[in-house]
């Protein structure tokens, strides 16, 4: 009878191990996902600001083409990535256009009348308020994804974590953005 007892007490202990463990692990999968979803919030706003930044400085420099059509690749590439959930992708495509815009800054340099219009100006202050913002959403993600990634991994964990059928998560990651200056040429 205490040998049904005892092995009663274990089957429950082990019971409530294994629920608290999958509710976790949903707790962290899910926060993992709120904070993509709140990247690619911006992203989508982010993608949606640029073209009439691009469509303002097009306007005052006509003969810079080769630069609008570099952007609106870019752009398109990186709509399609994060259409996908390419967490990768998005990463190599926000490379991408984080070094272009740069260029369309210098741009904006050469045309002193360019600089003084009230929408480029504010334009320019969205976009910069947005990156900040971006930072900050992918450093949040990065670090639910890492926690997710990480407690996935972790013995006993694991075990629970393959009947779940949980993945590791990658890290949102800015492929290739140059730190150096722009150098344009006419």
């Amino acid at each position: 009878m205490i040998g049904l007892i005892v092995g009663g007490f274990i089957l429950l202990i082990f019971v409530l191990w294994f629920f608290s463990t999958w509710n976790r692990l949903v707790r962290l999968e899910e926060n993992a996902n709120k904070s993509w979803a709140d990247i690619d919030v911006l992203l989508k706003q982010r993608y949606d600001m640029i073209p009439n930044l691009v469509n303002i400085v097009k306007g005052y420099a006509e003969h810079e083409r080769e630069i609008f059509e570099q952007f609106a690749q870019a752009r398109q590439t990186a709509a399609g990535c994060l259409a996908q959930g390419d967490v990768k992708g998005v990463g190599a495509a926000e490379g991408i256009l984080s070094g272009m815009l740069p260029r369309i800054n210098m741009v904006a340099e050469q045309y002193p009348e360019l600089k003084a219009d009230t929408s480029f100006v504010n334009l320019q202050n969205q976009l910069v308020a947005l990156e900040n913002q971006l930072a900050d959403r992918r450093e949040f993600y990065n670090s639910s994804a890492t926690n997710f990634n990480a407690a996935i991994q972790m013995i006993p964990t694991n075990i629970v974590a393959g009947m779940k059928g949980c993945t590791r998560r990658e890290l949102f990651v800015v492929e290739g953005v140059q730190r150096e200056n722009v150098q344009i040429s006419f």
